[in-house]
């Protein structure tokens, strides 16, 4: 066993850069049908515009930690080769059963597997998080997408309408309407908080990964961001309202409806900064 990880890494060492580039210019050129919608999409669905900076920000991410990825022993791992098959088979599926959110997240799965086969374990390890956050230039399955919406659009509704009549506005909610006093306001599907969770989803796992110590404190802080993108989105509406209803029903129409919209980021982020903060005393 040891006598064949020499002669791997060694085997490594010889390969010309030319030869360790090639199957990636392989792969990228196998996928570019695939990936050139998947870039029609960032650039078309406002949902997704985030995707342009995801592969980026992992390159950048890469970059960053690259004399660490260099001191690592560079072994050719033919564990890396079983990975690989597994996403292809995931492609054939995927392209079978003409989903897209398969045969996209295939891509991810074979790029990771060929960089676990020609540079092995220990190289993989230290650039996991690099990987998986390709994963959120990915859009989400279409039929779980607008499945999750108007559920999200009824909640923010409820919950709104029942702070407005704690605090005494008598308002009524329709399903996903709420009838102010002198004005009905629309919690519409762009106002459902799917767009924002989407896009806290990245940055709220970018932000675990680069100030918390620990997997776990990483996964609690990743993992709270929907709770806090749900709530962040409530507070938009429930302002919304209370603005809509004491001095002008235009807050809720563009363009201020949409400079509102980003109010959810900041909600969020102080909630993310604050957990952050509570979570690196907790785990030191």
């Amino acid at each position: 066993m040891f006598e064949r990880t020499m002669e791997n890494q060694v085997l490594a060492k010889r390969l010309p850069v030319w030869m360790t580039a090639l199957p990636y210019v392989l792969l990228l050129a196998f996928y570019a049908p695939v990936l050139s919608e998947l870039i029609w999409d960032w650039a078309h669905d406002d949902n997704y515009s985030h995707g342009f900076l995801i592969p980026l920000v992992s390159g950048y991410l890469l970059w960053k930690k690259r004399n660490e990825l260099a001191a690592v022993a560079h072994t050719v791992d033919s564990r890396g080769l079983a990975v690989v098959i597994l996403g292809l088979v995931l492609f054939i599926l995927g392209n079978g059963a003409a989903e897209y959110f398969v045969v996209r997240f295939s891509f991810v799965v074979v790029l990771f597997g060929l960089t676990y086969y020609l540079f092995g374990r220990e190289l993989v390890k230290q650039g996991w998080f690099e990987f998986f956050f390709l994963l959120f230039m990915i859009p989400i399955p279409y039929v779980i997408y607008f499945a999750a919406t108007f559920p999200m659009q009824v909640l923010a509704s409820k919950i709104t309408v029942f702070v407005l009549n704690i605090i005494g506005m008598g308002v009524v909610r329709q399903g996903n309407i709420i009838h102010l006093p002198g004005y009905s306001l629309e919690v519409a599907e762009a106002c459902s908080g799917m767009r924002s969770l989407v896009s806290l989803l990245a940055l709220g796992a970018l932000y675990a990964y680069m100030t918390q110590r620990g997997f776990l404190a990483k996964s609690i802080l990743f993992l709270s961001t929907i709770p806090i993108a749900v709530i962040a989105n409530v507070f938009r509406v429930f302002v919304t309202s209370i603005l809509a209803y004491g001095v002008s029903n235009e807050v809720a129409e563009e363009p201020i409806h949409s400079i509102m919209g980003m109010s959810v980021f900041v909600v969020a982020f102080v909630f993310l900064f604050i957990e952050g903060f509570i979570l690196r005393k907790l785990f030191k």
